[in-house]
């Protein structure tokens, strides 16, 4: 039987205290404990994105981090990059304006990587947004919908919000 450990952690501006195994990752504490099923566990090895979350800011893969090593940290899901319930941030609504999702399944790792892409710079180039969702792997959009919502929602290259 293995030992348990209680952490604390700040989950979408909310501070939670969990127990965990050791071996509970990231991902499974917060789409098992804490209900935030956004988060996608796709290929559990850390190589399609789709469990992409921002610890302290910066986009990691949370199917391959143990829920101990964000003890102490902050972290935004999907559900936590809205500025208020049942409101889209920019980027989720140009998702939608753009058809930059279709089955789904790669969103959230891509809104994730997109939202800490636009932390670092407000309004990217197009081969900023290809860098910053190089590493999220979707099937379906073929990634041109996803570099164009994410330049209409910063109103950039040529692209207009309204």
């Amino acid at each position: 039987m293995s030992q348990l450990h209680t952490i604390s952690l700040t989950v979408n501006g909310k501070v939670q205290r969990c127990t965990v195994e050791p071996r509970t990752t990231l991902v499974d504490l917060l789409r098992e404990q804490l209900a935030l099923t956004g988060t996608h566990v796709g290929c559990e090895h850390g190589v399609c994105g789709a469990c992409s979350v921002l610890l302290d800011g910066d986009p990691v893969r949370s199917c391959c981090m143990f829920a101990v090593q964000a003890d102490g940290q902050s972290v935004t899901t999907v559900e936590g990059l809205a500025p208020a319930r049942d409101q889209l941030s920019k980027i989720q609504d140009a998702f939608c304006e753009k058809h930059a999702l279709q089955c789904g399944y790669c969103t959230p790792g891509m809104l994730v990587a997109c939202s800490a892409l636009l932390q670092e710079h407000p309004h990217p180039t197009q081969a900023q947004v290809r860098e910053a969702i190089s590493g999220n792997l979707c099937r379906c959009t073929g990634y041109q919908q996803i570099v164009d919502a994410v330049l209409y929602a910063t109103g950039g290259e040529g692209h207009q919000h309204g």
